[in-house]
């Protein structure tokens, strides 16, 4: 009984409610200059909390409230600010107070946030660096962007097969605090090829006189510094990998890249291909934070290749003015019928570009797939022209526009499944992205030959 009465009390911890909260009482002590309370308040906060405190709080405040912080946590929480907030501390930075919070940076993070930098600045951090760490950071700039390379971690420990348990025990407690992660690994030989790999669980469970050579796995999956960060993405996916090792052209063991930096690159590629889904131009920016005129640049182009597109529709409903002017009642159904064409293709055209992102589709299940959806869009368009047949004929009393309305949902319906789920698959085969073929592009290619098929079905039907 008393069990069940302690289970139906308790609350979840509402961090986001807990974060306003923060913020709130944060703001109201850094404005009365409490600057002792403040940093009482923030001291049991996570690092990644009290990174989105500050980010949210105003501009004058940010360095006020990350000042406060000391110097082990300041690096922490810098780790997950936003860049645009990081280069916004960095301009009310002392010079000096700035290179000691970059130089105890990850070089990956590090990397991240040089990338943001204008390249002056970029040079003048590099020359203030330790010469260990400014090498570190040489080394990932120097990688290509989006790559296994540039996010990777140099920070790495490796064993080779010759030592033992205990001796690879007495390594990682000197070296455990310089590396990035210890949970998995990596072996090389003499020359530094990756040869194996092992886990601290087996490290743990095995004799201390055992030799490294007998508990790693030869059967290393690795990606190279060139490979897509995408790619890499994937692997990580498919093998549930906590880390995932990089090695060079001479498969010599240079960096691993840890399961929290693909969390990153997952949210960007998402980023990315929904911005693309929804026509807007990206570039790998943040649309929020840029200005207005950005914000508009980043909308425009695909919004003219539209409008300049949709003449096209303008164009055949000029062709087929002698027929609109017959019967001016077709007139009134052109918004419903290219309406739900737009719809069906973009709901196809939806699921498409997401299984082909997601590998659960393949070239090799093209013509399955785009016969599926014909087959989709065929039953689509029945059971929506049945209903729209009555409709029309109980909105005009004509039998021969209600006929022409129907067939030509029925029509428009399957030639919007069919393109919504053609068009990325030829996109993928140009080795383009097949989210270019976005739901205003099908929408806009549907609605122009869904009044063609309009205009034809009336003058077949009613004999114009």
């Amino acid at each position: 009984m008393t069990q069940s009465s302690s289970s139906s009390t308790y609350q979840p911890v509402d961090r986001t409610e807990i974060q306003q909260l923060v913020q709130a009482q944060l703001k109201m002590l850094l404005t009365q200059g409490n600057y002792e309370g403040a940093k009482i308040l923030l001291h049991p906060v996570q690092s990644a909390d009290v990174a989105e405190v500050i980010a949210e709080l105003p501009e004058a405040m940010q360095a006020i409230a990350f000042r406060l912080l000391p110097k082990d946590r300041a690096i922490s929480v810098y780790e997950y600010l936003n860049t645009d907030v990081q280069e916004g501390l960095l301009a009310e930075f002392q010079q000096q107070e700035f290179i000691d919070i970059v130089n105890h940076m990850s070089p990956d993070d590090r990397a991240r946030l040089f990338d943001e930098l204008p390249a002056r600045v970029v040079s003048r951090m590099l020359d203030r660096l330790s010469p260990s760490e400014r090498e570190a950071t040489a080394l990932l700039l120097g990688y290509k962007p989006n790559t296994a390379g540039r996010i990777m971690t140099p920070e790495i420990m490796a064993m080779t097969e010759d030592l033992t348990v205990a001796e690879a025990f007495a390594r990682i407690r000197r070296q455990a605090n310089l590396v990035e992660t210890i949970y998995e690994l990596y072996v090389t030989d003499r020359a530094g090829q990756l040869t194996g790999v092992f886990s601290l669980r087996s490290l743990v469970t095995s004799a201390l006189d055992k030799k490294i050579g007998d508990i790693m796995t030869t059967d290393v999956i690795s990606v190279h510094t060139d490979t897509d960060q995408e790619e890499v993405a994937k692997i990580i996916q498919r093998y549930d990998f906590l880390t995932l090792p990089v090695v060079d052209n001479d498969n010599q063991l240079v960096g691993v890249i840890t399961v929290d930096d693909i969390l990153d690159v997952v949210e960007a590629e998402t980023t990315e291909d929904i911005y693309t889904l929804g026509a807007v131009e990206s570039k790998g920016d943040d649309y929020f934070q840029s200005n207005l005129f950005q914000r508009a640049r980043k909308r425009v182009i695909w919004l003219l290749v539209l409008l300049i597109t949709n003449t096209g529709t303008t164009a055949i409903m000029q062709g087929g003015r002698e027929t609109l002017e017959q019967v001016v009642a077709l007139t009134f159904f052109v918004p419903l019928l290219i309406g739900t064409g737009g719809n069906v293709g973009a709901q196809s055209s939806t699921v498409v570009i997401r299984g082909l992102n997601t590998e659960d589709l393949s070239m090799k299940k093209a013509l399955g797939t785009i016969q599926r959806e014909g087959i989709a869009g065929t039953l689509l368009g029945l059971m929506l022209g049945v209903i729209v047949l009555f409709w029309a004929f109980f909105l005009q009393r004509d039998w021969g526009v209600a006929i022409t309305v129907g067939i030509s949902l029925v029509g428009i319906s399957i030639l919007a499944a069919v393109a919504g789920s053609a068009l990325p698959f030829l996109c993928k085969q140009l080795n383009r992205d097949p989210a270019l073929m976005s739901a205003p592009f099908i929408t806009t290619m549907v609605d122009m030959l869904g009044v063609l098929l309009y205009l034809n079905v009336a003058r077949w039907v009613m004999g114009l």
